[in-house]
């Protein structure tokens, strides 16, 4: 660059430093990609290992799906000021915004409801009965008044104008938690056995590995923006299933035998890739982990999955699908290769059989491992709380038990530490708020998403379905063994209705000769978790809505006229029939026409 002609009378030695200032100006400009032909730079910070991903898929001639695109275009932590901005203006998200503030744990869920749900994370579900009172106060004041429990043994709180999200946000800090990386492309919140170190059974407390993930997530923005959503889950073995084999990653407490090459003891066993939504439950690795060792070796899965993951196709962009395509042992050793090490081995022949899970420990009341005190599981209506019963609940903990509430997957809760002399007065004090201690096993395991009344992708409204085949089934068919009713509105699956014993998803049901529509499901049978893990099988598609009570009051009549004895499980039953004979000896069966 020459400067021919100048407003002032510069001499020859300021001309030359300002030529020399004005070449360098525009060799940085060019290498930010503002000026002329830009330099290659390595990316560098904690976004750089998500830049070098994209990167790579760029030089490789595909294209980045839309969701990679925005995150390129700016870290969604970067952009608070515009939520508060639009908080300001009571504004909603434009498309790209609502992808970034889910970052924040904010989804807006227009067109199902006009405002945000805010998910929130509590590492292995656990509450303190102050922390449930203010968000109860929260919701009164910002949101709709009331919470739900999820499948993830988390809350949700729904119904939040856009004028309102900063201020929950800031109010969830001021109670000591937070909703940051529980939407987008994020690990979520981690779950853990929800009676961990009060189980009489258990072979590990979960709590202070589920505690140190969930921080060394929040504390560490490189950890965000992951390919997909990644989940990991903490299982101790106690009496309450954790579904830690529907995570990408699955911590099992094991006890390992004595002559097998490592220290007996306890470990984790390792397994990868679960998605059940795909039709797939964590693997067992052949790996063991140590309990102290588990963070740094997720950690390292993570990393690998940041940087093998598909960023391109977001149907295949899950862990599962670089398993698949690299193959466990590879994916294994390239993780060993990350940490710089080998991982502990063994064979299945050096692991003690693990303790049975108990379907039903998640309601009523159950002895603690601490002499003299109890978990009480409260049943609550799919999941939903008033902040009425969040606030009755809460002082039913501190004045009644400990102090904590333990949320679990099964969308229920526990009340923990309550003295023998105190139950009674306890569960008069749940029954007293309009919840219950107590339900049948189709009550007992009846779980439903928020379906289309809160959520834009469900095609059903699962909730109230659920309460309907609830109510008519209660009253009609006497259940006698554990059985899992489970209602998903679309192929998220976050009701997980592939590993029920009955999985409904929704779907819009043809009608008539034209192309009208009515609300319905596909239902399947036979799905299991744990040591019976297993996808269902299709038994009935396209099923109205409105007839689904009925038909699956007509599977259960089948059931319990075709066992093989009293002893038989449904999922027992189920998997000795195909589904189209499970569908012949169910419209064999008469519905019982009585007053619900």
């Amino acid at each position: 660059m020459k400067i021919e002609s100048l407003p002032v009378d510069f001499n020859d030695e300021q001309k030359r430093y300002l030529e020399g200032l004005a070449a360098g100006l525009k060799v940085t400009l060019a290498g930010r990609g503002q000026g002329g032909a830009p330099t290659a730079s390595e990316p560098t910070g904690p976004d750089a290992i998500h830049i070098k991903a994209q990167d790579k898929v760029i030089a490789s001639g595909r294209k980045l799906a839309d969701q990679e695109k925005v995150k390129r275009e700016g870290h969604p932590f970067d952009a608070y000021e515009r939520l508060k901005e639009q908080a300001r203006n009571d504004a909603a998200p434009s498309t790209a915004d609502n992808f970034r503030w889910r970052y924040y744990g904010l989804f807006h869920v227009a067109p199902a409801q006009d405002s945000y749900m805010c998910r929130l994370r509590i590492p292995n579900g656990i509450l303190k009965h102050w922390q449930l009172t203010g968000l109860a106060d929260l919701a009164d004041e910002l949101c709709g008044p009331y919470s739900h429990v999820t499948t993830r043994a988390n809350l949700q709180l729904r119904e939040i104008p856009p004028r309102h999200a900063v201020m929950l946000l800031e109010g969830l800090s001021d109670l000591g938690l937070t909703a940051r990386g529980s939407g987008a492309d994020n690990i979520r919140n981690v779950t853990g056995t929800p009676t961990a170190g009060i189980d009489p059974q258990e072979l590990l407390d979960t709590r202070p590995y589920a505690r140190e993930w969930h921080f060394h997530i929040l504390n560490d923005r490189s950890l965000y923006g992951l390919p997909r959503k990644f989940n990991v889950a903490f299982d101790g073995a106690g009496q309450i299933a954790a579904l830690e084999d529907t995570n990408d990653i699955a911590f099992s407490a094991v006890e390992v035998k004595d002559g097998f090459g490592v220290a007996p003891g306890v470990w984790f066993r390792l397994g990868l890739g679960g998605i059940t939504g795909h039709k797939d439950f964590a693997k067992p690795t052949g790996i063991i982990v140590e309990p102290e060792r588990a963070t740094e070796v997720a950690d390292a899965i993570v990393r690998l999955f940041i940087e093998t993951g598909d960023r391109t196709n977001r149907l295949k962009a899950r862990l599962k699908y670089v398993l698949d395509s690299m193959g466990h042992d590879k994916f294994m050793e390239a993780v060993e290769t990350r940490l710089g090490r080998k991982l502990a081995r063994v064979p299945d022949e050096a692991l003690e059989p693990r303790p049975d899970s108990d379907r039903m420990a998640h309601v009523g009341v159950h002895q603690q491992k601490q002499q003299g005190l109890n978990w009480i599981g409260v049943v609550l209506p799919l999941g939903k709380l008033t902040t009425d019963q969040m606030r009755a609940l809460a002082k039913i903990a501190a004045d009644l038990g400990d102090g904590e509430i333990r949320l679990t997957v099964w969308q229920n809760l526990l009340l923990s530490g309550v003295r023998d002399d105190k139950v009674a007065l306890a569960c008069a004090a749940v029954e007293q708020i309009g919840l219950s201690v107590k339900a049948s096993h189709i009550r007992a395991g009846l779980i439903a998403c928020t379906g289309n009344a809160g959520c834009k992708f469900a095609a059903s409204n699962t909730k109230k379905h659920a309460a309907e085949i609830g109510d008519w089934c209660e009253s009609r068919v006497d259940v006698d063994t554990p059985l899992n009713i489970h209602l998903t509105g679309c192929h998220h699956s976050c009701a997980q209705h592939y590993i029920s014993d009955i999985g409904l998803i929704a779907a819009k049901v043809p009608v008539g000769d034209g192309d009208d529509t009515v609300e319905g499901y596909h239902l399947f049978a036979g799905g299991g978790f744990g040591p019976q893990a297993d996808i269902g099988r299709e038994v009935y598609r396209d099923l109205k809505a409105a007839d689904a009570p009925v038909t699956v009051e007509k599977l259960l009549k089948a059931y319990l006229a075709h066992r093989a004895s009293p002893e038989e499980t449904f999922l027992s039953f189920a998997r000795r029939h195909d589904g189209e004979a499970l569908r012949n000896l169910a419209e064999a069966q008469t519905s019982s026409q009585v007053s619900a």
